[in-house]
């Protein structure tokens, strides 16, 4: 039976060109834009380099203290995270690292921008960076404040040009030359915890890390030795921070500060109050919602269009004993059809967007790909989509009168 409905389908397509390319190109084009965004999303969140313990990780990366009438929300400083986190029993291990800030450097009378970040030796024992030469610096290197400096590999190329090794020259970064030891693999900005062109010894930074301020630009992560210590460090931390007092008792009565997951820690609003993850699901939920309605309605549209032109057929099919049931049943998989059509070129026109939009390296070091996760949620979308703009023209198909049907050829 399926077969028959998918040649009545075909047949139906055909019959009016101009209808089904109006409805393929608006299943298509959503289907486009709404797989292009998964990819996104897919690699932003989903990509675990350089953090592929992230199963048995959490990230510290926000501090708020709040008043009645003032919020101070920021990320932690060096001291604040050594002194009470570095405490805690059950993590494994834990690394201190900064954010990345921006400066300017110039070779050959050429101004180049970098991204630099400051990290403890601890860093490259929690994150798992592929080093294509060279090697981490070590706790001795960061204690005695060594100036040395482990670089990008986009950062090797737009310093140093086409070498084989780079390692043991020096490059220069806010007036400072600092001895190059190892290069890594590039990460995108979009990794943004764990994104820089320059990795420095936190002993080496200009900004007074032993300030005992709260609030500073550092970052922090707990690693436990299984995924089961997660959920135990998360508690132990939260106890900890319950029993450290505010920095100015006049302005704030409360302070804040979360070992979250990865997802929680990359999507974190900055304020207490509102719940990033939420917040996320909210939009993309709310962008879903409104960019499938339009073409959904539009289809609909169409399909009662065509109901209509095809009513006699309707009428003659109820007229020999076909059910309402039947009918609805066949309208709702010749839709689907439709949909998988539109589909099927959607994930075409998908992977022609991802190749441009990686060619064009709007975000560089960032490559977008449709993998399984990627095909599956376009699938379900498809079948939604067919679905729902299939259901009430169904519905007005099945409440045709016989009578009425026949005279309306």
């Amino acid at each position: 039976m399926l077969k028959n409905y998918f040649k009545i389908a075909i047949a139906v397509l055909r019959r009016r060109k101009f209808f089904t390319f109006i409805s393929l190109f608006g299943i298509s084009f959503t289907l486009t834009i709404l797989l292009v965004l998964t990819s996104f999303i897919d690699k932003v969140v989903g990509d675990n380099y350089p953090d592929k313990k992230r199963d048995r990780s959490l990230y510290i990366n926000r501090l708020e203290q709040r008043g009645k009438q003032s919020m101070n929300s920021s990320s932690p400083s060096y001291y604040f995270l050594s002194h009470f986190a570095g405490g805690m029993k059950t993590p494994q291990k834990m690394t201190i690292f900064s954010g990345f800030n921006g400066t300017n450097t110039y070779i050959n009378n050429k101004k180049i921008a970098v991204d630099y970040k400051y990290t403890d030796a601890n860093y490259w024992d929690v994150l798992e960076y592929d080093f294509l030469e060279g090697k981490p610096f070590n706790r001795q290197q960061v204690a005695n404040a060594e100036r040395v400096a482990v670089i990008s590999e986009d950062m090797k190329k737009e310093y140093f040009g086409d070498v084989p090794s780079v390692t043991g020259k020096f490059i220069e970064a806010d007036n400072v030359k600092y001895r190059v030891i190892g290069v890594v693999k590039d990460i995108p900005i979009t990794s943004y915890m764990t994104y820089s062109q320059i990795y420095l010894p936190y002993t080496v930074s200009k900004t007074d890390y032993k300030s005992k301020s709260y609030m500073g630009g550092f970052n922090a992560i707990l690693l436990g030795a299984t995924t089961a210590d997660v959920p135990k460090m998360k508690a132990e931390y939260d106890q900890i921070v319950s029993r450290i007092p505010v920095e100015d008792k006049k302005q704030f009565d409360h302070l804040y500060s979360h070992a979250n997951s990865y997802v929680a820690s990359y999507v974190d609003t900055g304020n207490e109050s509102q719940n990033g993850v939420v917040l996320v699901l909210t939009v993309i939920g709310v962008f879903v919602f409104i960019f499938m309605s339009l073409p959904t309605l539009n289809l609909v549209n169409i399909n009662i269009t065509r109901i209509m032109e095809r009513s006699s057929e309707i009428g003659v099919r109820k007229a020999f004993g076909a059910s309402s049931k039947t009918l609805v049943y066949q309208f709702i998989v010749e839709n689907i059809i439709l949909t998988l059509l539109g589909g099927i070129i959607g994930l075409v026109l998908s992977f022609i967007a991802i190749q441009l939009i990686n060619s064009a390296s709007f975000i560089p070091n960032l490559e977008l790909g449709i993998n399984f996760t990627v095909l599956g949620i376009g699938l379900l979308v498809c079948l939604i989509f067919g679905a729902l703009s299939g259901v009430y023209p169904a519905w007005r198909m099945s409440k045709l009168n016989v009578v009425t049907a026949l005279k309306a050829q």
